[in-house]
């Protein structure tokens, strides 16, 4: 497994950007193109999941959509929306399939919850789907709280939902 080093981290750039930022587009492309693979036409397919939430949604003061660059070109992305009062649920949280196993991941979701905490949020809610066995894995690594039986057939749940507190 690669770690992340402080030479990375220096490398990357954290941008706040609305959903149609030019951008944010190639993220947005290759996360549909991704969801498309694993899961084809499950959930009504990545097109009809991609324009589920308006991307009002997404933009302050309830939501924030941040995407990493390197070097000028975007390379990860994730977001998060108003789920309630007190809670944001995260979305679209994604790596370039060249840029995986970096820590891009673990770095955007810290970015988020740090966002979240700043923005008045006290705890957050995701899911993820049951063929996306490693953003699993990184959830309960990081410290989300599985709502699911961790036992069971993920293909038998469809939606793996995760919370985590949030310090503030």
């Amino acid at each position: 497994m690669n770690h992340t080093t402080a030479a990375d981290v220096a490398d990357w750039t954290v941008l706040r950007l609305p959903l149609d930022d030019p951008r944010v587009t190639p993220l947005i492309d290759g996360l549909t193109i991704e969801y498309d693979t694993r899961y084809g036409s499950m959930y009504g397919g990545a097109g009809e999941e991609m324009r589920r939430y308006p991307a009002e949604e997404f933009a302050a003061p309830h939501g924030a959509l941040l995407i990493v660059q390197e070097h000028g070109q975007s390379v990860a992305s994730g977001a998060y929306r108003r789920y309630d009062r007190h809670t944001a649920e995260l979305k679209r949280i994604w790596t370039h399939h060249e840029h995986r196993r970096r820590g891009l991941a673990r770095f955007v979701l810290a970015r988020l919850e740090a966002e979240a905490v700043r923005n008045g949020y006290r705890s957050l809610y995701l899911t993820t789907g049951p063929r996306q066995p490693e953003a699993k894995h990184l959830y309960l690594a990081t410290g989300y709280q599985p709502g699911f039986d961790l036992d069971a057939d993920p293909e038998s749940i469809t939606h793996l939902a995760f919370t985590k507190h949030l310090l503030a």
